[in-house]
């Protein structure tokens, strides 16, 4: 591994995002270690972002004949920027309708000068506030993942899109072999193909024998779904996504824990499944009653453990959290996601991007 520099150039993939724009810049300017270099790429879009994120002093990358959405977006800068680069600078790459924390960059800097081994180091998202009741559970969901990157000593599962500082020499390895070791064209960064582009770039990482980080201090304030049909479009992309690229790479000691917790996701949905069955069978038998003794104390730790893994989103996030009945509703709205998704890859169904330009932007909180 190269010596690591601390120069830091930023890509912004935006497609009409001149509203969300000025909060993304705005956290960069903000950061205690500052880029060196701010690119946005205005990706077909049919409104103000360019104009906008010129207004604010970034340099502006219009996209040609982009079929590809934020990967070939990325592509067609990344092919131009990335040979430029001297061994040992890195690259944010950041969406625009998300705002970094103000040690975001010097946090992950540090990260990668105390871990050789790690290939990139990836955000650990919040959700924006507002959104009412879909907003609250999607702000739940994203503390406890937080919570188990952290548990896992800031490893990280997934390199999220919303910010991910990456050595440029990792992605100058990852162009090269595509195609060979890894699925994709040659010589590009980002596989066209795959629908989550950051499940696949993790993936792609990983195989090429790098770790992958996501410290607590890299917080990234992100965009909610705004409605219960967005939120269904998003989350049906993100796990036929990544279903897809697991079957792109294969069974690899790479891709191994990741099989066996879809694996595990499926085996508690039919669980789940199971258990519901039981309580409308009992229910019609007037058989139901409130829990006692052994059920009530595992019931009682069941809904302990809800509400202390949203404990540092405050007490809005613990009442939520506290009735289980609710946060189990979402869980099954989930569930039936994933169902979905594995039903249209099975059956070969296209799915397609989403984009939710009205999504929440109330700013970071």
């Amino acid at each position: 591994m190269v010596q690591l520099g601390t120069a830091v150039t930023v890509l912004v993939p935006a497609h009409d995002e001149a509203q969300a724009l000025p909060a993304a810049i705005a956290s960069l300017r903000a950061q205690t270690l500052p880029p060196d270099r701010l690119l946005v790429i205005a990706d077909n879009c049919t409104d103000a972002t360019a104009t906008v994120a010129a207004r604010l002093g970034a340099e502006v990358v219009t996209t040609v004949g982009n079929t590809a959405r934020k990967a070939g977006a990325l592509n067609q800068v990344l092919d131009v920027v990335l040979p430029t680069l001297p061994a040992g600078d890195l690259v944010l790459v950041m969406d625009a309708d998300s705002a970094i924390a103000p040690d975001f960059l010097a946090a992950a800097v540090r990260t990668l000068r105390e871990r050789p081994a790690a290939g990139a180091v990836g955000g650990v998202f919040e959700g924006r506030p507002g959104g009412g009741l879909v907003g609250a559970l999607q702000r739940n969901e994203y503390a406890r993942y937080g919570r188990e990157v952290a548990r896992r000593n800031g490893r990280a599962v997934v390199l999220t899109g919303t910010a991910t500082l990456f050595r440029a020499e990792v992605l100058r390895e990852v162009a090269a072999a595509r195609g060979a070791r890894l699925p994709g064209r040659p010589g590009t960064v980002y596989d066209l193909a795959a629908l989550t582009e950051d499940n696949e770039i993790t993936l792609a990482i990983k195989t090429l024998g790098y770790g992958a980080a996501s410290p607590r201090e890299c917080r990234v304030i992100t965009e909610l779904m705004p409605t219960w049909r967005a939120l269904w479009h998003q989350r049906l992309r993100w796990q036929r996504g990544a279903l897809e690229n697991l079957r792109a790479y294969g069974l690899t000691p790479v891709t191994l824990p990741y099989i066996g917790k879809q694996v595990a996701m499926y085996l508690g949905i039919a669980a789940v499944a199971l258990f519901v069955l039981a309580t409308l069978l009992f229910a019609t038998h007037g058989e139901l009653g409130v829990p006692r003794g052994f059920w009530l104390a595992i019931t009682a730790v069941f809904v302990l453990e809800r509400v202390i893994t949203v404990r540092r989103s405050g007490w809005r996030a613990m009442a939520l959290a506290a009735p289980v009945v609710v946060e189990f509703a979402y869980d099954l709205f989930q569930q039936a996601v994933f169902l979905r998704a594995a039903s249209d890859a099975l059956a070969g169904r296209s799915e397609h991007w989403h984009h939710h330009p009205a999504a929440l932007l109330t700013g970071p909180g």
